[in-house]
């Protein structure tokens, strides 16, 4: 690699700095210069440190030339969620509440990105305290989509997905509680990977036994994504809930021959849920793939109905739970709408609870039957296409008034309340270019296997291959 060009992929980056190739600083320079000339358009990324970023860079190069054994992410840039904690870097959540905070610790996720050679250089924008499928904040500003710069780019990690997008990270670090992975990803044609609970185990948070907010990988393609998981993933004693699998089972060469595997999908759960039409058509276009693919492809959707209720109480209960003193001391800063969270977490008493755990239970042995007679399902990632950058959130789809800034994200926050992992895939554009996604579906703590079905719908189609535009103008470029 005798440039660096910063739309490789992760594990050629990594491959050539460990080949010594090319070195860590000349990749990080390379990714810098990207940032330079990309983020003042779209402000992906925040808290940007260059001199720590070249002198991390750096110190790789020389533990590489020591011979010690490194990492598989060694000498790669990485800028963490604004709702991680990374020592030394800023950690606002978006929220004018903790514009001055700075982060003294590693979370684990963080952690373990370290350990494997990752280069922390920033920070990557939300949405205040990652509050809805819309990053702009007070603190930063908003960040917008790279294909159409009046877009939303998605949310809660939508400046994670516009930087890994745009060619300046190779990967980063998301969540996703409602679809904070899957949005972004499906609004910028990236990958996201809702992963099962535990798969990913998560220190420190307030809710200890928690299925509702998990974290993962946001990649360009499946195999980085599966890279990423390889290190994130595995037990951890600090997390009960943590899965005993250890993360090297993602390295694992993918069998891509998905033949004979039996596929359910619906474009709109079913009729439960309003689908824009330019979605709904766009799902029905994906399913002629699985076919050729050689899959047993049948129209069919479990019925979902108490996933609302479930839902929306246990995100009202960890919001109150994990925000309650910022609440208190800062609410006259916080937007409405995390108030509004907030209040109807507060409004809950204890049968309200029991009864959407009741309904969970329901809910989960429904799918598992489910799933006993399909290996996947496959379903839009959102309900409409990336909208303009100006609105909060969709207040109607194909009519239908949406109640809240969250209603208009039930085809993912269904999927949360379900527990099982989802991977968020590029399936193509809109008439006037927009990405959009589909998510895959699979049985409780089938990761991997989302990831291989993912892994051939993606050599299938390559939609992922079509980068933005404005990550391949020229440097001086008229703005």
């Amino acid at each position: 690699m005798e440039n660096v060009n910063c739309f490789s992929t992760a594990r050629e980056i990594a491959s050539a700095i460990q080949q010594r190739k090319v070195s860590a600083v000349e990749v990080m320079k390379a990714h810098l210069k990207q940032i330079a000339r990309i983020n003042p358009d779209v402000n992906a990324i925040v808290a940007l440190n260059e001199n720590e970023a070249l002198k991390g860079a750096e110190k790789a190069d020389e533990f590489l030339s020591s011979g010690k054994k490194v990492g598989p992410l060694h000498g790669l840039p990485i800028a963490i969620k604004d709702t991680h904690n990374a020592k030394g870097f800023p950690m606002t959540s978006g929220s004018l509440a903790l514009r001055d905070n700075i982060s003294t610790e590693d979370e684990l996720i963080v952690e373990r990105l370290r350990s494997a050679g990752a280069i922390v250089i920033g920070k990557t924008n939300v949405p205040e305290f990652g509050a809805g499928a819309h990053t702009f904040n007070e603190v930063y500003g908003v960040t917008r989509n790279p294909y159409n710069l009046n877009c939303t780019a998605g949310g809660s990690s939508g400046g994670a997905a516009v930087a890994v997008a745009t060619g300046m990270l190779p990967l980063a670090d998301g969540s996703d509680m409602g679809g904070s992975l899957r949005y972004p990803a499906a609004f910028n044609n990236v990958v996201g990977m809702r992963t099962s609970p535990g798969r990913v185990p998560i220190y420190p948070r307030d809710a200890l036994y928690s299925t509702l907010g998990v974290q993962g990988p946001i990649a360009r393609n499946v195999l980085d994504a599966a890279l990423m998981m390889s290190v994130i993933a595995g037990p951890d004693n600090r997390s009960p809930i943590s899965i005993e699998e250890p993360g090297e089972v993602f390295l694992k060469t993918f069998n891509d021959d998905i033949s004979s595997l039996r596929i359910a999908w619906s474009a709109d759960f079913g009729g439960a849920i309003p689908v824009d039409p330019v979605v709904k058509r766009n799902i029905e276009e994906q399913i002629n793939y699985f076919e050729d693919l050689g899959c047993h492809v049948e129209e069919a959707c479990p019925d979902l109905s108490e996933a609302n209720e479930v839902f929306h109480t246990f995100r009202a209960w960890e919001f109150e739970l994990s925000s309650r003193e910022i609440f208190d001391q800062y609410q006259e800063v916080l937007k409405p709408s995390f108030i509004w969270n907030v209040n109807k977490g507060r409004e809950l008493l204890g049968v309200d609870i029991g009864q959407a755990e009741r309904l969970r239970n329901i809910l989960y042995h429904r799918v598992r039957k489910f799933f006993d007679q399909y290996d996947a399902l496959i379903l839009p990632v959102s309900q409409v296409a990336p909208f303009n950058v100006n609105l909060e959130f969709p207040t109607q789809i194909n009519g239908v008034q949406m109640e809240t800034y969250i209603d208009w994200m039930r085809s993912a926050y269904y999927i949360s309340a379900l527990g099982n992992p989802a991977l968020s895939v590029p399936s193509g554009f809109t008439s006037d270019g927009l990405p959009l996604g589909l998510q895959i579906v699979g049985p409780h703590r089938a990761d991997n296997e989302v990831m291989r079905i993912g892994y051939a719908f993606e050599q299938a189609t390559n939609y992922g291959e079509n980068r933005p535009k404005i990550a391949k103008f020229e440097e001086g470029r008229k703005k």
